[in-house]
């Protein structure tokens, strides 16, 4: 009976090997070779599933917005409330444990390379976007259940909110900010908000 592969699985598995290079040393250090050393596979087996390089980081950079939109997704699934539903997406956006720490050096390394490819640069819009309407809907719950103060117009917050973030993120992985403080500036913010 032949063997059967799951090449989702495959792909994944390379996809991985790909992250942990560029979050160790960046997307210039990827090759094929690289990605199949550090996969444990021929450079044959990588070139069976991508036939370049730029499929493998296309592919990777997929990889990388599904497994944090899965991490976000289920952390708000977890919060008992509206509000601490907000927090818990914005404390996972940011930089604060190993995972997202590598995702954030990985999906820093992407962005540059998505400036100058306008599929890669479309799929990182819609994902800032699903951001945002994440936001400004648990938003509108939090206010609709009396949890904000009143005339604050929720789309306006989660661009404020989201911009915190991106704004915390840099300090965070250069050193200069700690998660602790990062945390409090984030509570701090939401505090304004009731």
């Amino acid at each position: 009976m032949p063997k059967l592969v799951d090449h989702d699985l495959r792909r994944g598995e390379m996809a991985e090997a790909l992250w942990r290079i560029a979050a160790r040393e960046g997307l210039e250090a990827v090759s094929l070779n690289r990605v199949a050393e550090e996969a444990g596979v021929s450079k044959g087996r990588v070139q069976h599933y991508f036939p370049s390089r730029d499929a493998l980081l296309a592919f990777t950079a997929e990889h990388l917005v599904d497994r944090v939109t899965d991490r976000l997704r289920a952390a708000v699934a977890a919060a008992p409330d509206a509000l601490s539903a907000v927090r818990r997406a914005l404390l996972e956006a940011l930089p604060l444990t190993d995972d997202s720490v590598a995702d954030t050096r990985v999906g820093a390394a992407f962005l540059i390379r998505a400036l100058g490819d306008d599929a890669l640069r479309a799929r990182y819009r819609a994902r800032n976007a699903e951001f945002l309407g994440l936001l400004a809907t648990l938003l509108t719950t939090a206010r609709d259940q009396g949890a904000l103060r009143p005339g604050r117009e929720p789309g306006a917050l989660a661009v404020e909110l989201a911009a915190l973030v991106t704004g915390l993120a840099e300090p965070l992985l250069l050193g200069d900010l700690t998660p602790s403080l990062a945390t409090a500036i984030v509570d701090d913010a939401l505090a304004r908000l009731v």
